[in-house]
């Protein structure tokens, strides 16, 4: 790990690039406290949200994760899904700093689908050291296996139609749809925080054996800007004000929340010798190896 090792994060940064990190600060003979902490600045551009949802003036910076929460990651319940949520957002939480002019943010409000790509940057800082590369095997069309780096370099993301994209706004930050049937709507991809509340509400009525509307939970956090407020009372208050929608208000929400998907695909982009394959994305050793080392032979005397 890379802890207290500053000319360590500019090294790995200027060979794998983390995107188009910021390395001006780095250059500096005299580096400011953000730097000897192993903060570093991410270009918003880069996610696959290209930061278009966060406020203009945002700045978002990672560092490597710590001892104590690559500890608390060992932990996790691989066979539990909200475990998993739980212990992915907690990285999250300690390892980004968000902020909007002098304004901090919370980790709550970046996107939920930035999170994976924020997630890899982070464990490129904590094991720069290439035998800790995550690597997948590949396979070209004349059927020859190849190693390919667990890398962001690699990500395909879902791009947002120019049908819905022209109404894109830039001072809400969000889609300001014009509709026959439901009026205008501002929608826009869900943050973490968001989901933390849609999962915690699903996680409750389940404890209280209750159900819940599987087609109402799947648009709502297209249609909740700000996770502040949002809580299960006014989910529910949503789901019941859900039930006198028409048919057809439901029906066009629910096909532009289809269109609003932006996330890294399942699948990684790789030039292999001109041509270009398709290697699914997965994580070898399982979603722990993120932060926990899953081959010892590279410890082991």
């Amino acid at each position: 790990m890379v802890e207290g090792k500053e000319q360590d994060i500019i090294n790995e940064v200027k060979k794998n690039g983390l995107g188009k990190a910021s390395m001006a600060r780095f250059q500096n003979e005299t580096l400011d406290s953000d730097i000897h902490l192993g903060w570093i600045n991410l270009n918003l551009e880069d996610l696959p949200s290209e930061g278009k949802f966060y406020p203009s003036d945002a700045v978002l910076q990672i560092r490597s994760a710590q001892v104590a929460e690559i500890r608390a990651f060992s932990t996790m319940d691989e066979s539990n899904l909200l475990n998993i949520e739980s212990s992915l957002n907690a990285i999250i939480k300690g390892c980004t700093r968000f902020k909007s002019g002098t304004k901090m943010l919370s980790y709550k409000d970046i996107l939920e689908e930035d999170r994976i790509f924020l997630l890899l940057s982070i464990r490129d800082l904590t094991f720069p050291e290439a035998e800790n590369k995550l690597m997948l095997k590949g396979q070209d069309s004349n059927g020859e296996s190849f190693d390919v780096e667990l890398s962001t370099k690699y990500f395909d993301t879902e791009r947002v139609p120019e049908e819905i994209e022209q109404y894109y706004d830039a001072e809400t930050r969000a889609y300001v749809i014009q509709t026959k049937s439901a009026g205008e709507i501002t929608m826009a991809p869900p943050t973490i925080g968001v989901m933390e509340e849609i999962t915690k509400f699903m996680q409750t009525r389940q404890q209280e054996r209750k159900s819940w509307d599987q087609s109402f939970i799947q648009i709502i956090p297209y249609l909740v800007q700000d996770w502040r407020g949002f809580n299960s009372k006014s989910i529910f208050n949503s789901e019941v004000e859900f039930q006198g929608w028409s048919e057809r208000k439901y029906m066009v929400i629910y096909r532009i929340a289809e269109k609003l998907k932006i996330g890294v695909k399942s699948e990684l982009k790789v030039d292999r010798q001109g041509e270009e394959v398709l290697v699914p994305l997965n994580f070898p050793g399982g979603i722990k190896s993120l932060f926990i080392i899953s081959d010892l032979s590279s410890e082991l005397l």
